[in-house]
């Protein structure tokens, strides 16, 4: 825990969850749980969730609205900036040295992300540079939470991201492929003749697509560094089935209201991911946004949200059932298989088996792990 979530920038929620002066959120993944809110002058805050008089939890609702923080054991009470205001002190203290500990936080286009540690990986800028132009059109900072949910996982939190690394087993989630090509990744001598069509017209959406990227001006060529970095990431837009609007079950778009100042709905989704804990699908109407939260050794919080148009009227411009059905079920069939892969990789039978072709990506997040481990050890 320590060596990968203590150490390097957690993807823990977004703006458009605490708009507003005095809101918050918990950030809770292993021993650490970070409050993260909205200052005064709408600047975000991380602080950690202990008292700096005996070390109690300060919050415990997940979500909600503050004005000053009070410890519930002694009253001991913080401004919103983490400064104490009040404190049974001994004579001679000083209320400077006892505000609340900060853990860094930073907004990537409304995306945040969280560092425990002292001094986090000093490549977020590099992030920033290399993703923006991808995320920023969407505009997320310009949404609203339709809806988030938890589900909790019994599995480790690697497994949770081993498996959505992959397609191969994407046969078992037909909602998902209702809108979404179950051969990203293959190429036509990857796959059986069966599948070969498929293929064919993966990249015949892929080469109309390209077009109405051009013309909305949207990047899309994929921007990889999976394993040689700390803050490691893969961003891509890919088109869609179908209509090619929305991960829908009709594949068109759920919101009528579109994001940002887009004009046509057929622009697929931007695939956005990163280690150790993310990934993000964008589209023109609406963003679905993935953390992986570890809650122990055999259990992790997966938490989804989704995002429209701060305009956006329910009912009006978008049926949540719609909105959320496609990965609500997706998502349920995933726990499925972490759990069977949980009971089975604790098997003392167990033995791992070759990689296919089209699971590069859980061999790519598995190198950067262990490159983290490696690194980790060898500064102490």
């Amino acid at each position: 825990m320590h060596a990968i979530f203590g150490r390097h920038w957690i993807f823990v929620g977004v703006e458009a969850s605490i708009p507003e002066p005095g809101q918050y959120f918990l950030a809770d993944f292993g021993p650490y749980s970070i409050i993260v809110s909205r200052g005064d002058g709408f600047e975000l805050n991380a602080f950690h969730n202990v008292c700096r008089h005996r070390g109690a939890r300060l919050l415990h609702e997940q979500h909600g609205e503050v004005a000053n923080l009070v410890c519930p054991y002694h009253q001991w009470t913080y401004a919103p900036t983490g400064a104490l205001l009040h404190a049974e002190l001994p004579a001679g203290a000083d209320n400077a040295c006892y505000s609340l500990k900060r853990a860094h936080v930073r907004s990537l286009g409304g995306l945040i992300f969280v560092c425990a540690a002292d001094e986090p990986p000093g490549d977020f800028d590099a992030l920033v540079d290399a993703v923006g132009a991808y995320v920023d059109p969407h505009r997320l900072r310009d949404c609203k939470v339709a809806q988030q949910i938890d589900i909790v996982e019994d599995g480790n939190w690697k497994l949770a991201m081993e498996n959505n690394r992959e397609c191969y087993h994407c046969m078992g989630h037909p909602e998902l492929l209702q809108s979404t090509f179950g051969v990203f990744g293959y190429t036509e001598d990857d796959v059986n003749p069966a599948r070969r069509e498929a293929v064919r017209e993966h990249n015949a959406a892929l080469a109309a697509s390209r077009d109405i990227w051009a013309r909305n001006g949207l990047p899309c060529e994929p921007v990889e560094h999976l394993d040689d970095r700390a803050t490691a990431f893969r961003i891509q837009r890919v088109p869609l089935t179908g209509p090619g609007e929305s991960m829908t079950l009709d594949g068109k778009a759920a919101c009528s209201r579109l994001m940002g100042d887009f004009t046509e709905a057929r622009l697929g989704r931007l695939q956005f991911h990163l280690q150790p804990n993310s990934w993000h699908h964008l589209q023109a109407d609406h963003s679905i946004h993935f953390a992986v939260l570890p809650i122990s050794a055999g259990k992790t919080l997966v938490r989804t949200t989704w995002l429209v148009h701060r305009d956006a009227v329910e009912g009006r411009d978008y049926s949540l059932d719609n909105l959320t059905h496609v990965w609500k079920t997706t998502n349920e069939q995933d726990k499925f298989y972490v759990g069977l892969t949980q009971q089975g990789a604790c098997n003392p039978a167990y033995e791992p088996g070759p990689y296919a072709p089209s699971e590069w990506q859980v061999e790519k997040f598995c190198n950067w792990y262990i490159g983290r481990l490696r690194t980790a050890l060898g500064e102490h």
